[in-house]
């Protein structure tokens, strides 16, 4: 008797540590979203690559992954624009193939509207048509800093040039249908050049007409084929009210933009210093939100606590635009995979490490 009553406090420990991984097993399981961004690998990195997939993302349950593929790819409508070493077609249906293995959903970005340059370089899109240029006069330094007085960050294209969305869309389709997709990212984030006074087609327009326009556009042509359409958020955040700046948010009135979007966009909500609790004002204004941490642990673990608790505390119709948790990666795929197994060191606060906090 003594011997049982020895063994039913280990036992009860023993169910609770089950009971306790099963809750957080359910909880990562219930998010909609468990993603993870980073930018396409270049050919001779797809191996390494694919075997993360199988042996990291897989095991985790990740079922999105965002690929930044740019000009990484051998388009076949558009070949002025591959870079000089690109994915090739079969190269990505083998990825293509390694994640329907695991049910991953794959989502291809090009960067649409801004980040057309960054630094010093322009980037294929705006090298190749420079007439799409929405800040023409705004020549490329010989050594780029930041700030500087031309407020260059990075270029945009204009959205009203009557040629520029016969070659975006050109790609659009290309992309999505090279990797099966049913979604696509557009980036659309850190839009600063936008309704320029020097554009003649968009000065003195509204900036948030301008950018909802752009929004809807691109939406609407890829509705046509049953696609949805992925966009970062920070360009529908008012960064003076909230304090947020110029970088997470809006200074230059897009955040108006986010009552003149559609509802059937997904919104990559990121925020890298601070859990700010904006997947609410998304919600709210009825689109569907990702949480997007980069690489504190803690900040990224609040964010997850607080996706719980969102879609805990939701009303029936707010709780499905609560989507979940998609971890982002802003370094080369040779690179990453470096710092998470170890070959290159990383402190506490690492892409690495937020991701195994996050998705453990």
């Amino acid at each position: 008797m003594r011997k049982l009553l020895y063994l039913l406090p280990l036992g009860l420990l023993l169910l609770s540590g089950l009971h306790s991984h099963a809750q957080t097993a359910r909880h990562l399981d219930s998010l909609p979203v468990r993603g993870f961004c980073i930018a396409a690998p270049r050919p001779a990195a797809l191996d390494a690559f694919i075997k993360f997939i199988e042996a990291e993302l897989a095991p985790r349950h990740i079922n999105t992954l965002v690929l930044r593929v740019d000009f990484n790819y051998q388009y076949e409508r558009h070949p002025e624009l591959r870079d000089s070493v690109a994915l090739s077609r079969q190269e990505v249906e083998k990825l293509v193939k390694a994640c329907r293995a695991h049910s991953i959903r794959i989502i291809p970005q090009v960067n649409l509207l801004g980040h057309q340059s960054w630094a010093g370089t322009v980037h294929n899109l705006l090298r190749v048509y420079p007439a799409f240029d929405e800040t023409p006069h705004v020549k490329m330094p010989a050594k780029y800093e930041w700030p500087n007085a031309d407020g260059l960050y990075c270029k945009s294209y204009c959205p009203l040039h009557p040629e520029v969305h016969k070659v975006v869309f050109d790609l659009v389709d290309e992309i999505c249908e090279a990797f099966g997709a049913t979604a696509f990212h557009a980036g659309m984030d850190e839009v600063f050049y936008i309704g320029d006074d020097k554009c003649p087609r968009c000065g003195g327009r509204d900036k948030a007409e301008l950018f909802a326009g752009e929004v809807w556009a691109l939406r609407n042509h890829l509705a046509q084929k049953g696609r949805e359409l992925w966009i970062w958020g920070d360009r529908l955040l008012d960064g003076k009210t909230t304090g947020m700046g110029m970088w997470e948010a809006s200074m230059n009135n897009t955040h108006r933009a986010i009552d003149m979007v559609p509802k059937d966009i997904v919104i990559c909500d990121w925020h890298y210093e601070r859990p700010d609790k904006t997947p609410v004002y998304f919600a709210m204004k009825g689109l569907r939100v990702i949480t997007c941490p980069w690489r504190k642990p803690q900040v990224a673990q609040q964010q997850l606590e607080d996706m719980y608790r969102f879609r805990e505390g939701a009303t029936k119709q707010m709780k499905p635009l609560f989507q979940g948790m998609m971890q982002t990666v802003w370094s080369p795929v040779e690179a990453f995979l470096d710092e998470y197994y170890g070959r290159t060191k990383s402190g506490a606060e690492s892409q690495s490490a937020c991701f195994k906090a996050v998705f453990k």
